[in-house]
């Protein structure tokens, strides 16, 4: 019998899909799912706003690939890229992801739990009731 072989790559979509485009991460995860594009042993994964409790969900893969939105400051729709040492910035703070992912990853590396290679691709929000600046 040969031993079961852990995928090594995770995508994983953040959001809350009450609060319009901060869901944007849980939206392309649903997509993705019917995407016969994506390769066979990337695992897609709804995070929501589970925060922290994702710690096991995520913390067996080399690769993980977050998709988020965050204000950075861009037109809404921007698709921003941030990856390795340029997350280790991030401010932790609380979110309507309950503990953000920045805390989430804070954890990891206090458990020990490392990535071979991890990287966010983050999409700037519409403001509320979408409005355009």
């Amino acid at each position: 019998m040969m031993p079961f072989a852990q995928p090594a790559i995770a995508v994983l979509g953040l959001g809350n899909l009450v609060h319009s485009d901060d869901g944007v991460g849980v939206h392309a995860i649903h997509h993705l799912q019917t995407d016969a594009r994506v390769p066979a042993g990337v695992v897609l994964l709804d995070g929501g706003t589970q925060g922290l409790s994702l710690i096991p969900h995520i913390s067996g893969f080399p690769r993980l690939l977050v998709i988020d939105a965050v204000d950075v400051g861009e037109a809404p729709g921007t698709v921003v890229r941030f990856e390795g040492k340029a997350l280790d910035g991030l401010p932790g703070k609380a979110t309507v992801h309950q503990l953000g992912f920045a805390d989430l990853m804070i954890t990891m590396k206090l458990l020990g739990t490392r990535l071979k290679k991890w990287s966010s691709s983050e999409c700037s929000p519409c403001p509320p009731n979408g409005a355009r600046s």
